[in-house]
């Protein structure tokens, strides 16, 4: 059995803050205005954002405002938000694309295929019955039916409504 390798090169610029500008990604997103087509929600102490590559539409990170690493980093008030958006994120994807389930995942550090190991993200990945088709399998390419910016329109307004 041989194992398959999947280059990128085209997503050193995301996960390393943007090529030449450096920084964090994810605080860089914060900052700019022309992420903010991006960004679905902002909260006290996290955001949520559509991420770049998505695995599946409506594919969202949850993440701290702050620059913090792990979990053991964040402070209770960001960790109850970022649990508390994810609730949110469960009931707004469910209203709007009627999943099968969903994934929930925080990777913390690169052994752990974290794609940005020094922003604390969780990611929210809506699935569906059979949804590796064959374009995943065969052709190594994933479709996505909808643009990010129409994804953020849609979930947008419910973030507004479910947050408590």
């Amino acid at each position: 059995m041989s194992l398959e390798r999947l280059w990128t090169p085209w997503r050193l610029a995301y996960v390393s803050g943007g090529g030449e500008s450096g920084g964090c990604v994810f605080c860089n997103a914060l900052q700019e205005e022309d992420s903010t087509p991006l960004i679905v929600f902002r909260g006290t102490a996290c955001y949520v954002i559509l991420n770049l590559f998505p695995y599946n539409n409506a594919h969202l990170l949850i993440v701290p405002n702050r620059h913090v690493a792990t979990l053991a980093e964040a402070t209770a008030e960001e960790l109850s938000e970022l649990m508390a958006l994810a609730r949110v994120a469960e009931l707004a994807i469910t209203e709007a694309y009627a999943p099968h389930g969903l994934n929930l995942g925080i990777n913390l550090g690169k052994p752990a295929g974290a794609g940005v190991p020094g922003h604390l993200h969780m990611h929210v990945v809506p699935r569906w019955n059979g949804d590796t088709n064959f374009m995943t399998v065969i052709g190594q390419t994933r479709v996505l039916p909808e643009e990010l910016p129409i994804t953020a329109d849609r979930l947008r307004p419910l973030f507004e409504r479910l947050v408590d």
